[in-house]
């Protein structure tokens, strides 16, 4: 909509398209599909770089706000959006997509072999969890650095929207909300992408199911899409905002329910063998997941509370 002035409504349908994209790419080979997540990665990755380049920037200010301050959990309003942003940033989906990204690599069965397939593993997941957190960095440090450093009083920021039309004016170029809108428009087919796959895999996994690859896709978009045709329909346009921020929410509040048993599973002898999870990453994983765990439970119960 931003770039091209579609209605979010046929946008949104036009997103049905991304599955023939899936089949064409798996046609090719996996490689193809993990290149075109790449090359929409590194896209993100230049447009925001520019746009950060064009602010000035306080770097004892940006670090101070990596560490939670007092009002974070008495504030439900700061809280809402910092667990939409973990949601955003590890959706559980994901872990469920990243363990089985490990089983394409054409890997033998000794254990040297495991060994590599592991080390491996682990620098693509930690790598693609660090861009994430970069790319939501980014996002955090423009919108402080334009909407509320820079310029004092100035309009307020209500969606994505007013960001793409302000940000032109803040940043001193035409070019700056265009940069904005191809980002998003890269992470949000990069996060469909992934998202399809996601579903296909949890399915296979958890129901033992293996029909047609293209009647998987097909219908793992199609459980995305059509609930989200219908809210859009009723709420209209001018309320998605709320929409995207509560769908990252659930997803954080999901989050603990992907975890858990991921620890849990990943530190038993008697399923990993001499794999299993060292002392010290079995004790950091039920901290995190109990972090993650009640940080919903005090947003819900805060919320209901107040």
């Amino acid at each position: 909509q931003l770039l091209f002035k579609i209605p979010i409504f046929w946008g949104a349908i036009i997103t049905a398209a991304d599955v023939l994209l899936l089949l064409a790419l798996n046609k090719l080979g996996y490689r193809w599909l993990e290149s075109v997540v790449a090359v929409l990665i590194l896209t993100i990755a230049v447009c925001l770089g520019i746009e950060l380049s064009l602010l000035p920037l306080h770097p004892p200010e940006i670090l101070s706000g990596l560490w939670p301050h007092q009002h974070f959990w008495s504030e439900p309003n700061k809280l809402f959006i910092a667990l939409g942003i973990i949601g955003a940033t590890v959706m559980p989906h994901n872990l469920y997509l990243h363990s089985s990204i490990v089983g394409t690599r054409q890997w033998a069965t000794d254990e040297t072999s495991r060994r590599e397939a592991l080390r491996f593993a682990t620098y693509d997941v930690t790598l693609t969890l660090v861009f994430a957190f970069l790319v939501n960095a980014a996002l955090l440090i423009i919108s402080a650095a334009a909407f509320h450093h820079a310029t004092p009083g100035a309009q307020a920021v209500h969606d994505i929207r007013d960001a793409h039309q302000l940000l032109n004016g803040v940043l001193g170029t035409t070019m700056a909300g265009t940069l904005f809108a191809v980002a998003l428009l890269a992470s949000g087919q990069n996060a469909t992408i992934t998202g399809t796959l996601a579903g296909q895999i949890v399915i296979e996994g958890f129901l033992g199911i293996k029909p047609s690859a293209w009647l998987m896709r097909f219908a793992t978009r199609l459980a995305a899409l059509i609930p989200a045709l219908i809210v859009i329909g009723y709420i209209g346009e001018q309320k998605l905002g709320s929409l995207l921020m509560w769908s990252q929410v659930i997803l954080s509040l999901q989050l603990g329910f992907a975890c858990w048993p991921l620890v849990q599973l990943t530190s038993q002898a008697s399923l990993m063998g001499e794999f299993r999870n060292p002392t010290w990453l079995k004790v950091a994983g039920w901290i995190a997941s109990a972090f993650i765990i009640l940080s919903g439970l005090w947003f819900i119960g805060y919320s209901v509370l107040h």
